[in-house]
């Protein structure tokens, strides 16, 4: 089950998609034949159960049919000997193997097409080939008060055996823990789930988490960030004019300020254990946009707009809109204070420092999608603007409780729009940068950088540091590279594996036919060299579920957001077909 080199058919759907007559033999030795149908499908590894028949479209080869195979060619028989058959547009003569299909990825949609003797009767057959690794899913998880519009799955963050899905758009006025689901009275305050996994494998929510001080369009859960028994949920909409740890929360005069709470947990039990607000709270700040945690330090991002630069700066002159902030705090003794006022070494309006915030150790990485320069790689020449919105990241050391700019990060092949930076994940002395507005056609790994003719396709960018430098050791792009896909909209990065959502992508059972159904996309590393290994789609995919909006890995098991989501189910491995609660949203666990 953990070797990913074992290729696993978990689903094969054989559906039958009727475009013309089908089933009649030719009334006539002068009539053409209309009989478009197989007589036989047959899979050159695993077994299709069901055996093929002439009435049965569903197959399915269980998990427990491993086999090492990389590659399956699939044979199909014509119920009458003039049909013509294709498998994804290359003729297959009837009853003979097809050409070797390459299954390198978690879902391998293959198309059989059958035309009939007279030329217009036609039908098809889906084959979708599921590979095993991260992409087998083990659990389908919902809220346990499911509403339309809610947007579970927004944001996620998995540790051992805990995973949290937050859903910004929830509408309970309930406040803590625990308390009243069903009163959908504060449109857009947001809800975050807590899960548990037993010993058996089998998950459970365990907590149902409000503010402390609900409001509407607070959007609490809006990031969420998780380690052992301590949670941060952000919230950027929150409106009080307190500053510091556990102010006052009923003070709303600084609409969108934003806010931040910690929760912990003691023996299975979660509290809230502080209230956390920018030093310097204004209007339209969003201090809760993004958050990291790691032990008794976190980070929350806001778009705050002080022209300070670098390491506590002046807070107060509020000259360049929307330049961003990020604000380092630590606790001790269960008390939280803020540590560090992290601002860029290039503060400008517009360049939105805090989108995306990690944090490992003594080192933070802060994104700022919108920052404009034209350098490219490390420690380039911050000043020139001439890439609009090319974006950039930061990265900030801590020695002896001081913090310090240690690298400015730009893209191999910065452009205005690509928005490098959008996320940003990090695992000691490996970083990864992501840019989902960048339009390069390149697939897989080190490709062609300079064919602009992908817009919006997305990348990302991993970086490695040693003795203190950083270099670029890798470009990223999808396998089935596609505009509009949004590739690196979401990373998570666990050791030598990585996950890339790309929550516009839009595969589906056919390629590309559901529209921003999205994709995760999981790289291993060996010897220094990324790979793609897998492609990861859910179950239920359908158009505008953004699946791969948020993504969190921990160890051998993959946790995807898809805010778009559409099912009416509640709790876990609920019924995924029941599309009645749109947006909703769900989340996915993959192993």
């Amino acid at each position: 089950m953990k070797n990913s080199n074992l290729l696993t058919i978990a689903t094969v759907l054989l559906t039958l998609a009727a475009c013309g007559g089908g089933g009649g033999g030719g009334s006539a030795s002068s009539a053409l034949s209309t009989n478009a149908d197989l007589a036989d499908l047959s899979i050159s590894a695993g077994t299709l159960d069901p055996p093929f028949s002439s009435d049965t479209y569903a197959y399915l080869v269980g998990p427990q049919e491993m086999f090492v195979h990389g590659s399956v060619t699939l044979t199909p028989l014509a119920a009458h000997a003039g049909a013509t058959i294709t498998v994804d547009g290359l003729v297959v003569a009837s009853g003979t193997p097809s050409s070797v299909i390459d299954v390198p990825a978690t879902v391998t949609p293959v198309l059989v097409r059958v035309t009939a003797e007279d030329g217009e009767s036609v039908r098809e057959y889906n084959v979708i080939i599921t590979r095993q690794g991260l992409s087998m899913q083990t659990d389908y998880v919902k809220a346990s008060n499911t509403g339309g519009n809610d947007r579970f799955g927004y944001s996620v963050a998995l540790d051992g055996d805990t995973l949290v899905v937050g859903a910004d758009y929830e509408a309970s006025n309930a406040t803590g823990v625990d308390g009243d689901q069903l009163d959908h009275s504060a449109p857009h305050s947001g809800a975050v789930y807590v899960f548990f996994r037993h010993l058996n494998g089998t998950w459970f929510q365990e907590a149902y988490l409000k503010a402390s001080n609900t409001g509407a369009g607070d959007a609490f859960g809006q990031s969420v960030a998780l380690d052992g028994d301590t949670l941060v949920v952000g919230a950027d909409g929150e409106d009080s004019n307190a500053t510091g740890v556990n102010g006052n929360q009923l003070d709303n005069s600084a609409p969108w300020s934003g806010a931040a709470y910690v929760f912990v947990r003691s023996d299975g039990i979660w509290s809230q254990q502080a209230y956390l607000k920018a030093s310097n709270t204004d209007s339209d700040d969003a201090f809760g946009q993004s958050v990291a945690l790691d032990g008794d330090t976190l980070v929350v991002g806001a778009n705050e707009a002080s022209n300070a630069t670098g390491v506590n700066g002046n807070a107060l002159d509020n000259s360049a809109s929307s330049s961003g902030a990020a604000y380092v705090f630590f606790r001790s003794g269960g008390t939280w204070s803020q540590q560090a006022y992290l601002k860029a070494s290039n503060t400008d309006a517009s360049d939105f420092f805090g989108w995306s915030v990690a944090l490992d150790g003594d080192t933070v990485v802060v994104g700022a999608d919108s920052e404009s320069s034209n350098a490219t790689g490390v420690n380039g020449n911050q000043l020139d603007n001439s890439a609009d919105s090319s974006g950039a990241a930061y990265v900030f050391v801590r020695s002896d409780g001081i913090w310090s700019q240690q690298a400015y990060l730009k893209a191999s092949n910065t452009e205005s729009n690509d928005t490098f930076g959008t996320s940003v994940a990090l695992d000691g002395d490996t970083l990864m940068v992501g840019a989902d507005g960048e339009d390069s056609n390149a697939t897989g790994v080190n490709g062609n950088q300079l064919d602009n003719s992908s817009n919006r396709s997305g990348a990302a960018y991993v970086f490695v540091r040693s003795d203190g430098t950083w270099s670029q050791q890798a470009y990223l792009k999808a396998s089935n590279t596609g505009a509009g896909d949004v590739f690196g909209r979401s990373l998570a990065l666990d050791g030598d594996t990585l996950v890339v959502g790309a929550s516009s992508e839009d595969g589906g059972t056919l390629l590309n036919n559901l529209p921003e159904s999205g994709a995760a996309y999981v790289f291993v590393r060996s010897g220094g060299i990324w790979s793609q290994e897998n492609y990861v789609k859910a179950l239920d995919t359908e158009s505008a579920d953004g699946f791969g909006v948020s993504v969190a890995l921990d160890g051998g098991t993959l946790l995807v957001g898809a805010w778009g989501e559409d099912s009416n189910a509640t709790g876990v491995n609920g019924n995924q077909f029941d599309n009645s609660a749109s947006f909703s949203g769900a989340a996915y666990l993959f192993k």
